[in-house]
């Protein structure tokens, strides 16, 4: 695993459509297989960087799909050829709880 991205998915909608929208990408992003993060904001998915860029591709696709006539998204992107920390080595010591 080379990199690590946070998409948040911004479809021109309104309402409770644009909860249907966002649940419509966070559902592809599951599909992939890959390890992953939702959170309030933001959706944090790890793996190849190539195959993630494909992926931001792709959810942009979604939206417009689902009936969004535009899309702005927010994307951070980690990308070391030699490795990320994984998402569980960031965060594991915030979830102590769980």
């Amino acid at each position: 695993m080379n990199a690590s991205v946070a998409i948040q998915v911004l479809p021109n909608v309104e309402g409770e459509e644009l909860i249907r929208v966002v649940d419509e990408v966070i559902a592809y992003i599951k599909s992939t297989g890959l390890n992953m993060s939702v959170g309030p904001f933001e959706t944090t998915i790890e793996g190849d960087y190539d195959e993630l860029m494909e992926i931001v591709k792709k959810c942009h696709i979604i939206c417009i799909e689902s009936g969004a006539p535009s899309v702005m998204s927010y994307v951070k992107i980690n990308y070391n050829p030699k490795g990320v920390w994984t998402i569980e080595k960031k965060i594991k010591k915030h979830h102590l709880d769980d």
